[in-house]
């Protein structure tokens, strides 16, 4: 399931991707890297969480965007 963002919630995730995430150097995504560079999903998102990665163990780590984002999220499930 993809997490929706608002654009606000979007560049605080975009904060919390290049400050937190270990699979983010320079932009670009390790986990996507197989001999070329690949520019973060997360990184090009305003509108969702599409990173696996990123809403598992990174995100959480943010109580109170995390739980901003999946308060909103509960009444489209």
């Amino acid at each position: 399931m993809i997490l929706k963002t608002t654009e606000e919630q979007a560049k605080r995730v975009h904060q919390l991707v290049r400050k937190q995430c270990a699979n983010c150097i320079d932009g670009n995504c390790l986990l996507m890297d197989e001999g070329e560079e690949h520019t973060c999903v997360q990184l090009l998102s305003l509108y969702g969480i599409y990173c696996k990665y990123f809403n598992n163990a990174i995100l959480p780590a943010d109580r109170k965007l995390y739980q901003e984002i999946v308060n909103q999220n509960k009444s489209e499930i």
